[in-house]
């Protein structure tokens, strides 16, 4: 691309979620982005918050053997691929993921950004809503790490709302083992959030991260709730 010359974004595909708008895929170069109408839930060039999602998580369970890990929803695999770059060859991931079309485009249009990882033995992908998955796992996982909306409201969908009020929270508690980690991602801080965290029984941690693996770009939130 010459100085001064903006290559236009290619509408690449479209899909609905269930219980809300339209998702579309834009591609521009080799860059993609995922926009729900005007926000852009997902961009190839930042992918270094949803990587930390993962990583820190993982260092607060300890090493633990076998490790059963709870991952809503794929987006566009940043966590999934770091999570498997550091778990044993034990460990289990399944993935929620409530539209097809996400998957159907990590294995189209961005399987080079994809790397094989929905190919790894220690990965199930599971079309469903993660909150029901959640409420039908109690002592089920070590982990469940959220990246569904763009913070703890249900900007993607209504219905997620109910993974952040009280109900949802002690639900997610019941589904982990003892000391496993909730893990929200969030691209800006939420007092109110991290107080019913709190409440739900949890020992909340909550960090900042930048949006770019190297450090650089927009500051992130992530709240590492453990069950007590």
């Amino acid at each position: 691309m010459r100085a001064g010359i903006m290559v236009p974004r290619e509408l690449i595909g479209t899909a609905r979620v269930p219980g809300g708008e339209d998702l579309r895929l834009f591609r521009r170069g080799a860059d993609f982005m995922i926009v729900l109408d005007r926000n852009e839930l997902m961009n190839s060039r930042m992918s270094g918050s949803e990587e930390a999602l993962a990583t820190m998580t993982i260092e607060r369970l300890g090493g633990r053997p076998a490790p059963r890990l709870l991952i809503g929803g794929y987006g566009m695999g940043f966590t999934l691929r770091a999570a498997l770059a550091v778990l044993p060859s034990d460990a289990r991931v399944t993935v929620a993921e409530l539209v097809p079309e996400i998957i159907a485009w990590a294995q189209g249009p961005m399987a080079a950004l994809t790397a094989g990882c929905l190919d790894d033995p220690r990965v199930g992908v599971v079309q469903i809503d993660v909150a029901d998955m959640i409420a039908e796992g109690p002592g089920e996982y070590d982990a469940i790490l959220l990246d569904v909306d763009n913070g703890p409201d249900g900007l993607v969908r209504a219905a997620n709302n109910r993974l952040y009020a009280m109900r949802g929270l002690h639900l997610a508690r019941e589904a982990l083992r003892p000391g496993g980690v909730l893990a929200v991602w969030s691209a800006a801080p939420d007092a109110a959030f991290a107080r019913r965290l709190s409440s739900a029984g949890f020992a909340v941690e909550e960090r900042t991260v930048r949006a770019r693996s190297n450090g650089k770009g927009a500051v992130h939130t992530i709240w590492f709730a453990i069950a007590n």
